[in-house]
């Protein structure tokens, strides 16, 4: 399974690097545009969310219209175990670049268990299957955040996002992997029963 995970990774980041950077960033607006849609999203007060590096789809446009509206953004700031400790987003003059090329919030750093109280998260991935099950970067940052979650008791809405054609017939999954309730691409949305 992991060797399937591993060659499945590898074909959607190939195929990511591909897509033209202005191409992604012009598809922004549509990809906040669905997820501002979702009642889990337009009615949330807090949301954990991230902030979109390199060909990833991009985050900018989503997040900062949450925390226009009122909407308490946290966002995750990778720990040295590749876990990850959260921070309030209060505006993109407040990231700083960090580790692998990520851009992390300045903020108080709030711990690894305040994701518990997001009423959405948001995911990223590499693809999705029909089942609802998403396919990470494969670092397990992720999976510990869904593990400390269900753990929690919460039930936070999760949404992966992703680029079109992410969406696909099956992923590989392990016995750890947790289905997500929806994924937003510029097409539209996606729901899953889980």
């Amino acid at each position: 399974m992991a060797g399937e995970k591993r060659a499945l990774r590898r074909s959607l980041l190939a195929a990511r690097a591909r897509l033209p950077e202005d191409g992604v960033h012009r598809l922004a607006g549509a990809l906040a545009r669905h997820a501002l849609e979702l009642p889990e999203l337009a009615g949330a007060r807090t949301v954990a969310a991230y902030v979109s590096v390199g060909r990833e789809p991009d985050t900018r446009a989503l997040v900062d219209e949450l925390h226009w509206r009122g909407v308490r953004v946290l966002l995750p700031v990778l720990l040295p175990d590749d876990d990850l400790d959260w921070a309030a987003y209060e505006g993109a003059e407040f990231l700083s670049p960090a580790r692998r090329g990520l851009l992390e919030p300045t903020g108080r750093r709030l711990g690894p268990q305040a994701v518990t109280g997001a009423d959405a998260v948001l995911l990223p991935g590499l693809a999705v299957d029909r089942r609802g099950m998403r396919l990470g970067r494969g670092g397990g940052s992720y999976d510990r955040v869904l593990a400390r979650i269900e753990a929690s008791g919460a039930a936070p809405a999760l949404v992966v996002l992703l680029h079109s054609g992410e969406y696909l017939r099956r992923v590989p999954a392990e016995p750890h992997d947790r289905p997500v309730h929806a994924a937003v691409t510029p097409e539209g949305v996606h729901r899953f029963t889980a």
